[in-house]
């Protein structure tokens, strides 16, 4: 069997070596197969299955963020009140701070809401990938809370002033810690559910949230001793707590930019193709995030031999399993290339100078 035959659908994707392949299976194709494939297809409900599925992680991550904006909105109201009060820069620091975690679930809900959209022929993988950009938001978001934390600790260190209302300051810094460890345990759970690498970082952001928010309690009992230093040094602590934070947040956003996955996605997905019945080998694979779902692509190695229907059963099976193995995929585009005969030249080296160039 040629390579050129398993070019008998009219969908191209790039590999590594530099050529594109023609064969890509997909469940909302079936129209372009026989009655026995499309009966096949109409008995096997993966498509509905993963189109539902993707509606309602988005659906559930929309709620976790209106949900956590909203606790964490009245947290920070509450907090700006006793900051206005006592004038504890600390606590001012935490505020900002809970303030620009709440407002975070603005970018991640426009990103959840676009990548509710059909793809077109002009951003054909969708919008899921403005899920990245709302993640370059909340690292700029973080960015500028803790640069004027930072300036604030400063300046009531050059000109140090008493804390007032001592008490009210210690309560608001136990309802900060409060606030913020509900809405990390609710974000990191619906993240891990539905597969959003962002909203667990937020879920996170919001955890460490919390610990800053105690330590503005260490700076209130040093006030309250009449360390009029105690509460700006706190608020430095909170500062370089921020910082930490910013630091993992934009690692985890960078990754997810330039397509990074876990290895042992890779290892589970290759695993599950050396299972398929005919796949004698598994050539090059690619996962990518495209928003909170997967997609893949791979080539897989088939008996020269076999016909271009047995080529291509096998390769609805590959993919079959790929769905089933990897958490989170929504699709992939599987090639078959022909096992080498000896003496073959390598039929794809016509195009070994595309790779080059």
């Amino acid at each position: 069997m040629s390579d050129r035959h398993e070019h008998s659908h009219p969908h191209s994707r790039p590999h590594d070596h530099g050529h594109e392949h023609g064969h890509a299976h997909g469940h909302a194709r079936t129209r372009r197969h026989g009655p026995r494939h499309r009966l096949a297809h109409l008995l096997t409900p993966h498509s509905h299955e993963e189109v539902d599925s993707a509606l309602e992680s988005s659906a559930r991550g929309m709620r976790a963020l209106w949900v956590s904006l909203a606790v964490l909105g009245v947290t920070a109201l509450a907090q700006a009140f006793v900051v206005a009060a006592s004038g504890s820069v600390a606590l001012l620091g935490d505020t900002v701070h809970n303030t620009a975690d709440a407002l975070t679930a603005v970018p991640l809900g426009i990103a959840f809401v676009l990548g509710r959209r059909a793809a077109t022929r002009r951003f054909t993988y969708g919008y899921g990938r403005a899920e990245d950009l709302a993640g370059l938001v909340i690292v700029l978001t973080i960015t500028a809370s803790a640069v004027f934390a930072g300036w604030t600790a400063v300046d009531r260190l050059l000109d140090p002033r008493p804390v007032e209302h001592v008490p009210a300051v210690a309560v608001a810094a136990l309802v900060g810690f409060a606030g913020n460890e509900w809405v990390a345990r609710y974000r990191i759970r619906v993240g891990r559910a539905i597969g959003s690498a962002a909203l667990v970082a937020d879920g996170l952001h919001a955890r460490t949230d919390g610990f800053t928010s105690l330590a503005v309690l260490l700076g209130a009992g040093g006030s309250a001793l009449g360390l009029h230093l105690a509460d700006p040094v706190v608020g430095l602590a909170i500062t370089a707590a921020i910082a930490l934070v910013l630091r993992d947040a934009a690692r985890e956003v960078f990754r997810r930019v330039l397509d990074a996955v876990d290895p042992a996605l890779v290892d589970r997905a290759e695993g599950a193709l050396a299972g398929v019945p005919g796949v004698r080998g598994v050539g090059e694979l690619r996962l990518r995030w495209i928003g909170h779902r997967l997609r893949a692509e791979v080539a897989v190695v088939v008996d020269g031999d076999v016909t271009v229907r047995e080529a291509h059963r096998i390769t609805v099976d590959a993919e079959h399993a790929l769905l089933h193995a990897v958490p989170r995929l929504t699709a992939a585009l599987v090639h078959a290339d022909p096992e080498p005969a000896p003496g073959e030249s390598d039929p794809h080296l016509p195009l070994a100078h595309h790779a080059a160039a």
